[in-house]
């Protein structure tokens, strides 16, 4: 193994962690201020009217889908639904796009790099080994 493929795994690693803190708080968002969560759904996501219980039942599927992927299980599904779920996201905000100076607006570009790393996770799922469950 080259030393930069010896290096990959730990490489992959600190790519899980990142995303999975950043989704992770976008979760727990979702249980602390539903409300919040909902309002975004409505916004973003053209679902408007989605209540607390809603809410809360997605929040819940999403932490347990974060976990999965923490722990490195189920690659294929848990990676590949990780970065689905983070692309809808990333797509959505069309709108903040086209005005990014408006606002807090430039933020939002931060979430091409993100996608960029659950494709790279997601591409690379295999070679991803380190603390994770399924080697």
């Amino acid at each position: 193994m080259t030393d930069s493929r010896a290096r990959l795994p730990s490489a992959l690693l600190f790519l899980r962690a990142s995303v999975f803190l950043v989704m992770a708080a976008w979760t727990v968002d979702k249980f602390v201020r539903p409300d919040h969560a909902a309002k975004v759904f409505g916004a973003f996501y053209f679902l408007p009217g989605v209540g607390r219980g809603l809410m809360l039942s997605v929040a819940a599927a999403e932490a347990t889908l974060l976990v999965v992927f923490a722990l490195g299980i189920g690659k294929r599904w848990s990676y590949g639904l990780v970065t689905l779920l983070h692309g809808v996201s990333t797509l959505s905000s069309y709108r903040q796009y086209l005005n990014p100076f408006e606002g807090g607006n430039l933020l939002f570009f931060a979430a091409w790099p993100m996608l960029a790393a659950c494709w790279t996770l997601y591409v690379l799922r295999d070679d991803d080994t380190l603390l994770a469950v399924d080697k």
